[in-house]
Order: C-alpha cells, then sequence, then structure tokens
C-alpha cells in the first residue's frame, strides 16, 4: 500500500510539473505572432542606423557611442550600447516572432554560433544612406554594413552548411532602418549637402541609395526585406531645439523632407516587386510615431517634446552621460533621449508594424 501511495504521489508530481510547463509554454506564446502553416521565419537581420544598432558602434573608433550609464537604465545588465533605456526595435521583433530575447550585434565579441544562425544586426548609430552620412560620424557606412554581412554569410556556411544557409537567408526577416540622420546631420545640422542639393534632389540620391541597398541584399539570398521610412524627425527633441524656435515647434522643414523620402522610397520598393520570390515591403513609421507625439496623452505618456536624460533637449549619445539627471520613470516619456524613443514607444510601434505588415512578407 506504500508502494502505492508513494506511485500515487509520484505521478500526481509528475502530472504537476507537466501542467506547469504547460502554463508556462502557454504564457510564453502570448503576444507572439501567429504566423501562417508551413512558414517560418528562422532569423531576423537587421541593417542601418542608431535605432536598431544594438552595440556595434562599441567597436568603433566614434562618438557616436552609449556603451555608459544612464542608457540602459531599463535593461537586464545595464548600457550595452542600445541607444535607448531598455530594448530596441530589432530586440522586439524577434522578442515578439518568438525567435530569441534579444538581436546581438554582429561585433559583440562574445557572439556564439547559435546566435549567428538565428541572426545579428550590423546597424551602426548615425549612419545613413548618403554615404557622406557615416563619414561625418565616424561609423559604419551601408556599403561596409553589406561587406559584414558577406562575411556573415560565409559564417554561416561553416556553421550549418550551404543549403541550410540559403534557406535561412530565403526565409529570414530582413530589416533595414536609416534616413533620419542623412536629413536631420547631414542636410540640415551640417549643412554638408545644401550646395549642392535642394530638399528634392537630396531625398532623390536617399532614395537611389536606399533601392541600391535592397537590389544588393536581394542578390545576396535576402527575400522578405522590411524598409522603415523616415520619421517625424522635425519633432524629435533635439530638432525642435535647433530648428524649432523659441517655442521648440517642430522643424517642419525637416519633416516635409522626410515626408517626401518616405513618398519616393515608397513607390521606388514597389517597383522593385518583379524581382521573383521577393517580398519587399515600405513600412510607414512616421505617421504612427507621429500619432503618438501628437497624442501622447492620450498613449499615457507626460512628456513628448523632451527626453528622459538630462533637459532632453540636447543630450544624446556622449551628451547623455552619468553626469546628467535621470527621469526616474522613463515610461512616461515619449522618448529617452533627445533623439531616440523608450522601450515603451518602441514596443507599442513593433506591434502596430506586425499587425498591419507581418502578412504582406508571405
Amino acid at each position: 500500500m506504500g508502494v502505492f501511495t508513494k506511485l500515487l504521489n509520484w505521478c500526481s508530481s509528475r502530472l504537476m510539473v507537466r501542467v506547469i510547463l504547460l502554463l508556462v509554454l502557454s504564457m510564453r506564446s502570448k503576444g507572439l505572432v501567429k504566423l501562417p502553416a508551413n512558414v517560418s521565419i528562422p532569423a531576423v537581420i537587421g541593417f542601418g542606423d542608431s535605432i536598431i544598432d544594438p552595440g556595434n558602434n562599441n567597436k568603433v573608433k566614434t562618438l557616436v557611442k552609449c556603451n555608459f550609464p544612464p542608457y540602459g537604465k531599463d535593461f537586464q545588465g545595464g548600457p550595452t550600447g542600445r541607444f535607448c533605456n531598455g530594448k530596441i526595435p530589432s530586440d522586439l521583433l524577434v522578442e515578439e516572432l518568438g525567435i530569441k530575447n534579444l538581436l546581438p550585434a554582429y561585433l559583440d565579441p562574445n557572439l556564439k554560433p547559435d546566435d549567428l544562425v538565428t541572426g545579428v544586426c550590423f546597424a551602426s548609430g548615425a549612419s545613413g544612406y548618403d554615404p557622406l552620412t557615416p563619414k561625418i560620424a565616424s561609423v559604419i557606412s551601408m556599403s561596409e554594413q553589406i561587406e559584414m554581412f558577406k562575411e556573415y554569410i560565409g559564417k554561416l556556411k561553416q556553421i550549418v552548411g550551404v543549403d541550410r544557409t540559403n534557406f535561412i537567408l530565403a526565409n529570414s526577416f530582413f530589416l533595414v532602418v536609416a534616413g533620419s540622420d542623412d536629413i536631420a546631420n547631414t542636410y540640415f545640422v551640417a549643412r554638408a549637402r545644401q550646395l549642392q542639393y535642394d530638399i528634392p534632389a537630396y531625398t532623390d540620391l536617399m532614395c537611389n541609395s536606399a533601392s541600391d541597398f535592397v537590389k544588393e541584399l536581394y542578390g545576396l539570398g535576402a527575400r522578405r526585406i522590411g524598409v522603415l521610412g523616415a520619421p517625424p524627425i522635425g519633432c524629435v527633441p533635439s530638432q525642435r531645439t535647433l530648428a524649432g524656435g523659441l517655442e521648440r515647434e517642430c522643424a517642419e522643414e525637416y519633416n516635409y523632407a522626410a515626408k517626401l523620402f518616405n513618398s519616393k522610397l515608397s513607390r521606388k520598393l514597389d517597383s522593385l516587386s518583379h524581382l521573383p520570390n521577393s517580398r519587399i515591403v515600405y513600412i510607414d513609421i512616421y505617421n504612427p510615431l507621429m500619432d503618438i507625439i501628437v497624442n501622447y496623452h492620450r498613449y499615457g505618456y507626460e512628456v513628448m517634446d523632451s527626453g528622459c536624460c538630462g533637459t532632453g533637449k540636447l543630450e544624446v549619445a556622449v551628451l547623455c552621460n552619468h553626469l546628467d539627471s535621470t527621469c526616474s520613470d522613463a515610461s512616461k516619456y515619449v522618448f529617452w533621449d533627445s533623439y531616440h524613443p523608450t522601450e515603451k514607444v518602441y514596443r507599442q510601434l513593433v506591434a502596430g508594424i506586425l499587425q498591419n505588415y507581418i502578412s504582406r512578407f508571405f
């Protein structure tokens, strides 16, 4: 009888463990993107600027860094080189797709083979489509990111073989985020292109460069490519300070350039639909972010025209450091520093992107 009781208790405990595991798994899958049957996204691979740079600039001789406090204020483990208080869009994307918790930097010295298989990010803060943009900031250009990607493909072939590599490239989600530094830094703040180009001509240059970049990715095996448009860059705190007048209004000329670029980029990407088996999608980020900025109270924010770091009006990168006072609760702010949104805003934006665009990649 004692043996039977022990066996019953053992079976009950085993059943309880299984129930707990099932509950945990069901909780983990909550909020994950539901993909169509027989569809998989084995990896996410990112390119672009500081919006999705997870720390590549840590390994670059540049002032455009953030691997120090108060960056990473709400990130487990502290500062990593992400231009945010917490996670950035590329992290949230792999999280929602159920691939992994974070999308690591390709230049991360602690990168493991498994990390390569499920995707990495080549983005570099302050980079852009205009080749002059990364030169001004001494960061990794888009063409250099392509060269790093080629190196990555070679490593991937060594790890999983040619066939699996081709499968990963053809089925992964490629995310491209650039353009805001071209408009804000190169064109308006540095005025490095204004003698050569008016705004329509400069947005043509950006758009042609973006199109060439996407075609190069396609030529290397990418098929599912999402390209984010420019945000309302004139409404970020630093640009309000620099070009928004005494009242720090949105710099409308900056926003005009962003909207013009976006309209051209959308048409340009549509024209690439003839590429066999391609799913190249323009993703609007301008309007969702503008909606949050304009209706910030409705979204649960208290401050939208200043960042959480320091005064919030100019501090970004090395100017946002441990000597600055930092707000106690970043979730009350639309912007973390004077240029980059908080994790809370990124979560809202990524949720909208997945809801509105994910079906277009299949």
